[in-house]
């Protein structure tokens, strides 16, 4: 059976990964709908088999399509799943998800009433071999009992590269529903449990006042019943690194502890997906590049079968709540409050 998919909304480079990822576990990408010229002509050239339709509805009432697949401005996320889960589709969406508690509440409700696929694309980790790796690692026992993670998600701000939306509080959720929900599932994942929350967090623009609605760092400090995890995000990669952020994760464990240094080596050894494992038998390094990348053909499997084998729906949720109610903790009392 080979399942085919549409894209609503395409204002975030993300859709170029999540319809990759489709396509390379056999699925067919048939329409899309992208309002925004620009971006819409960009993405026909790099997807000629998919046709452009005027009205988003071409794709819920499509019979033939399974799956409606967006990386949408952040603010309008919530309401294209909804749609999409009220016409029969699954959906697969960019993190985050959403961009409040109260759309989370209603996605989880309708998410239960139609029993369709809410799955949000953790890129960081399901399309991050040195990740999926760790996460072998550690289900095999390299490392023992996990106890703690720190993620770090360092961003390049390109300013004056990025749409307008991108600096207006309300549509982009703010920096840890934003970036920090990556961190959040990783935590989850190599924790082994959804019973989680959030101890404390921060936001802050620092240093680009030119921007109010702008949070440029942000910090949650996370802990379940074993485990404790620090996350730090931010959009202070400097000019002098080649790439958009040095992004890395430390899960530590009773018996040692793995160093993933995902995008960037800077001490100098070239490509990606450093995995460095440090544990009773010495210090290793592991090749990342034959490591299956397993999300979309599990995704598929599960549009079909009814199954939860590419991440259960109360991980994806639980993962969005951690990074919402860090934003929210850390906006009380500041400008940014909703």
């Amino acid at each position: 059976m080979s399942i085919s998919f549409g894209v609503i909304g395409i204002n975030h480079g993300h859709v170029f990964g999540q319809v990759d990822c489709l396509l390379r576990a056999g699925a067919r990408f048939t329409a899309f709908h992208a309002p925004e010229d620009d971006l819409a002509e960009a993405f026909s050239a790099r997807y000629p088999e998919a046709r452009r339709v005027a009205d988003p509805r071409a794709i819920l009432e499509d019979p033939a399509l399974a799956l409606v697949v967006s990386a949408a401005i952040p603010g309008d996320r919530a309401a294209i799943g909804l749609s999409a889960m009220r016409a029969g589709k699954d959906f697969m969406v960019d993190k985050p998800g959403m961009t409040s508690l109260d759309q989370l509440a209603e996605l989880r409700a309708v998410q239960a009433e139609t029993g369709r696929i809410y799955s949000v694309c953790y890129s960081e980790h399901f399309e991050t071999r040195s990740t999926v790796r760790a996460g072998e690692l550690v289900a095999e026992g390299a490392i023992g009992e996990v106890l703690h993670t720190v993620g770090l998600g360092p961003h390049s701000l390109s300013n004056g590269k990025r749409a307008p939306w991108f600096f207006e509080r309300q549509r982009y959720g703010g920096i840890l529903t934003d970036i920090a929900s990556h961190q959040c599932e990783q935590f989850l994942f190599f924790s082994g449990t959804i019973e989680a929350e959030v101890i404390s967090a921060t936001v802050a623009n620092r240093a680009h006042p030119e921007h109010p609605g702008l949070q440029d760092i942000g910090d949650i400090h996370l802990r379940t019943p074993r485990t404790t995890g620090y996350v730090r995000v931010d959009w202070f990669t400097p000019k002098g690194l080649p790439i958009w952020g040095d992004g890395r994760l430390t899960i530590l464990g009773t018996d040692g502890y793995i160093e993933l240094r995902k995008y960037i080596d800077v001490t100098g050894r070239e490509g990606i997906d450093h995995l460095i494992l440090v544990n009773h038998e010495g210090i290793s390094r592991i090749d990342c590049s034959d490591t299956e990348l397993p999300y979309g053909r599990q995704l598929l499997a599960d549009i079909e079968n009814r199954t939860e084998t590419a991440m259960s729906q109360a991980h994806c949720f639980k993962a969005m709540e951690l990074a919402l109610t860090a934003q929210q903790m850390a906006e009380a009392g500041t400008e940014w409050q909703q």
